[in-house]
């Protein structure tokens, strides 16, 4: 292969790449979860990100409910459309994700940077010597 048909190959899969990604986009985007409480008290909405975008009252229930009852509620059903919401983002990236990285883990912020990114960039040690990094015992 010649050298320009590979500078046009890597051209064409970075393209693939980054037309990959504004799918990706805006898959995650387009992820929107609501959940009503069991007596229609209340409804949320919330989007792959956690954020509440709606919160709606389907029935005049929620006026029998004591304002500590209805944040209870409130709480209560928001955090089942949250982790709804999450649940389908992480299922969006799971496919791209290295093998061994839970996607669940990366979406709620719980994924140690260390697993993203090794403290050091992997190479082999002839590379690290040239660079003056030394040796990594294997």
């Amino acid at each position: 292969m010649e050298f320009s048909e590979r500078i046009e190959s890597l051209f064409q899969r970075y393209q693939q790449q980054r037309d990959g990604l504004g799918a990706l986009r805006r898959r995650m985007r387009s992820i929107a979860v609501t959940r009503t409480s069991p007596r229609r008290e209340v409804s949320a909405t919330v989007g792959h990100d956690g954020v509440v975008s709606d919160i709606t009252f389907p029935t005049n229930a929620y006026r029998r409910l004591a304002p500590a009852e209805l944040r209870a509620l409130l709480m209560q059903t928001i955090g089942e459309a949250r982790e709804e919401a999450q649940s389908q983002a992480a299922a969006v990236i799971a496919p791209l994700l290295p093998d061994g990285m839970n996607a669940r883990d990366l979406i709620s912020g719980d994924v140690d940077t260390d697993t993203l990114l090794p403290p050091q960039p992997r190479m082999v040690n002839s590379v690290r010597q040239q660079l003056g990094l030394g040796r990594v015992s294997e």
